[in-house]
């Protein structure tokens, strides 16, 4: 009777075992959801930014004018359940509304930090107020917590759009490479946001970060990024310090006419003018006729007219007159103000055309200088 019982109750503590086991993994099954709220979500890069939203879209179903401050209340409003306080509006429909940056970014004017965040508009007739907050898991408003509120920002909405926008949307619009307006779009108002990002800032943080890691024992990569220094005027000890690493032979360096010279360009920059002159130098004698025009080209934009018409000449030389050496001794002799000699080697270099793009470029170039005017 006893050793029965035992049995009964080890079975039982089995069953209950693997029942409790079923219970805690399981798994709910997965139907559509009706259509009621439309899940979305949209990215974009900004430079080396990163910007991603998601969202439950609610549909206007009829109800066109009763959607702002009535099925959208004002400012805020205790929902009666989760944290019990007063609290925005979603942004959307269901769980969290969320927005996340990559890098640190600007809202509006003001900062805020790279992660992922639960996003909230604070509704009123003439103005919202945009609110990040670091829940971003919860599921809507209810369980808001302005304690945990990162940010919040002023704009003013757009109340008349023509066409009633039936789903709730977000849009990217008006891109430029720093900078992005994010808008919600429903029924017939529309309310932006200004993003901007730092892009030196966040650009070189990355290089510095790829470079920390096996790209750093990568000399084209550590000369890309010493490059990247150099025309945009920043960082010009570590840069340099890169580029040592990328041109030398004994670290797998290599001393190309890009690598040469973006290294005489950092010489330059902290002070060490005969190493560069010495370094340009070396370039120069290893350099294409492509890489020595553009050169002569960078030297012109920068008002340095002699050294410019230097370089072309010795290209001209060096390369036997091909293709582009003329058109570069048509634009030296040009900002010498010697139009008859730029204008002989411009139809010469119209005859050695290689595309029928350079043939019609080089055509209008000629008709400026036929007219008296300097390239």
């Amino acid at each position: 009777m006893y050793q029965s019982r035992q049995l009964l109750i080890s079975s039982l503590t089995v069953i209950l075992s693997i029942l409790s086991f079923f219970i805690v993994n399981a798994q709910m099954l997965k139907l559509p959801d009706g259509g009621t709220n439309y899940k979305c979500s949209i990215g974009r890069t900004i430079g080396l930014t990163q910007i991603d939203m998601t969202w439950n879209s609610p549909g206007v179903k009829g109800r066109e004018g009763k959607v702002w401050g009535d099925l959208v209340y004002y400012g805020f409003s205790v929902l009666g359940y989760g944290s019990n306080m007063e609290s925005p509006w979603r942004a959307g429909a269901d769980e969290n509304t969320t927005i996340s940056f990559t890098t640190d970014v600007i809202i509006n004017g003001k900062n805020l930090a790279a992660g992922r965040y639960g996003f909230f508009i604070a509704v009123y007739p003439d103005s919202c107020v945009l609110i990040f907050n670091k829940n971003y898991q919860a599921w809507g408003s209810y369980f808001y917590n302005k304690d945990l509120d990162v940010l919040r920002v002023s704009t003013r909405q757009i109340k008349d759009l023509k066409e009633s926008k039936e789903r709730l949307e977000y849009v990217f619009e008006n891109q430029t490479e720093n900078s992005i307006e994010i808008a919600l779009l429903w029924e017939h108002w529309r309310i932006p946001m200004e993003l901007e990002v730092d892009l030196t800032k966040t650009t070189l943080a990355s290089i510095r970060t790829q470079l920390s890691s096996g790209m750093g024992f990568d000399p084209p990569s550590l000369e890309a990024g010493a490059n990247w220094c150099l025309n945009h005027n920043i960082n010009f000890d570590e840069a340099l310090n890169w580029i040592n690493s990328a041109t030398n032979p004994n670290l797998g360096g290599v001393r190309t006419f890009k690598a040469l010279s973006t290294h005489a360009g950092l010489l330059g920059k902290t002070g060490k003018q005969a190493e560069a002159d010495k370094m340009m130098t070396e370039a120069i004698e290893i350099g294409g006729a492509i890489d020595l025009h553009q050169y002569g080209r960078s030297l012109l934009n920068q008002k340095k007219y002699q050294e410019a018409m230097i370089v072309f000449e010795k290209n001209f030389k060096k390369h036997s007159g091909a293709w582009p050496t003329n058109v570069g001794m048509m634009r030296g002799y040009s900002a010498l103000g010697n139009l008859k000699k730029a204008l002989e080697h411009g139809k010469t270099a119209l005859n050695q055309a290689p595309t029928p793009e350079d043939k019609k470029n080089m055509e209008g170039l000629i008709k400026t200088l036929e007219s008296g005017k300097a390239l």
